[in-house]
């Protein structure tokens, strides 16, 4: 199947008319970097006052969702917190739901804040936001593995050191059950003009030193859409995935049955969709910005 390109007003009303449910990805379809794409408010407005139901679903976890609906708001989008989905509300939620981790047991966390608070609002205990020290190869006889800890939640961490590897490596070795997850596996994240390592990249190092798998929760993995598919009962016929990675985000919505659009404000090009070896979109678009025309 050859993707579509959407151009032709007829093209864009009938993407519309055809769903009940846009998933979105944010970085590289709502914004980049700092900055809104352009007419994206006005698109979105346009699809609510069709009545449809609007999730945005993320790999980045080091942002809450309470920031999240912060953040929608500096550039003009009303959001809600039920309508946020990342990749740390996920881990919570299995952790949680799924796994009915115990009440006694502590989650050692490398990532940002957004994992701690959403690991908080379910109830769970987190360490190692502050394993920030510098270390030396003599100071390692004082890292022990805490019995408290039954999970390792690994996600993108800006301040990543060797202490907090050596302490979630001690964990997961050491302790007995002690689960391994990751929030993603990203290999890299756009940060303005240029790609940097993602989440995934950092990960490799854990996941080489323990010789363990994480369980991978965000995009395109099975236990995001999981999670997505079984909080708002969406039709898959009638839900269409949005987003800007055709590893990530298009390959996560094939993966549920859903229909998917590909912009290219992001990551990939119009010679990556359109290549035999990548996974196959259904529709790709300049920029979601371009169904602003249609309110």
């Amino acid at each position: 199947m050859v993707p579509k390109k959407l151009v032709m007003r007829q093209d864009l009303e009938s993407l519309v008319e055809q769903h009940d449910t846009f998933l979105f990805d944010c970085d590289g379809v709502i914004w980049n970097g700092k900055h809104p794409i352009k007419n994206v408010s006005a698109a979105l407005d346009m699809l609510r006052k069709r009545g449809k139901r609007l999730i945005f679903v993320t790999n980045n976890s080091a942002t809450s969702r309470k920031d999240y609906v912060a953040k929608f708001a500096r550039y003009g989008i009303q959001t809600s917190t039920d309508e946020i989905f990342s990749s740390a509300y996920a881990t919570a939620v299995y952790l949680h739901d799924v796994v009915r981790f115990s009440s006694n047991k502590k989650a050692y966390v490398i990532g940002g804040s957004g994992i701690h608070h959403e690991l908080a609002e379910v109830g769970i205990s987190t360490l190692g936001g502050n394993d920030t020290a510098s270390i030396n190869l003599d100071m390692l006889a004082d890292i022990h593995p805490n019995p408290d800890v039954g999970a390792v939640v690994f996600g993108i961490d800006y301040d990543i050191s060797y202490r907090k590897l050596a302490c979630a490596h001690t964990h997961l070795t050491q302790n007995p059950d002690c689960l391994f997850i990751a929030t993603n596996n990203d290999r890299t994240l756009p940060g303005g003009k240029y790609m940097f390592p993602g989440c995934g990249s950092l990960l490799s190092a854990l996941e080489h030193s323990t010789q363990k798998s994480p369980l991978v929760m965000g995009k395109p993995n099975k236990p995001m859409l999981d999670c997505v598919m079984q909080k708002f009962h969406l039709d898959p016929a009638r839900t269409c995935m949005v987003g800007d990675r055709l590893d990530t985000d298009i390959l996560f919505g094939i993966s549920g049955g859903l229909s998917t659009l590909c912009v290219l404000t992001g990551v990939a090009t119009e010679s990556d969709i359109l290549s035999p070896t990548s996974p196959k979109t259904t529709y790709y678009i300049q920029s979601i910005g371009d169904l602003a025309v249609l309110d």
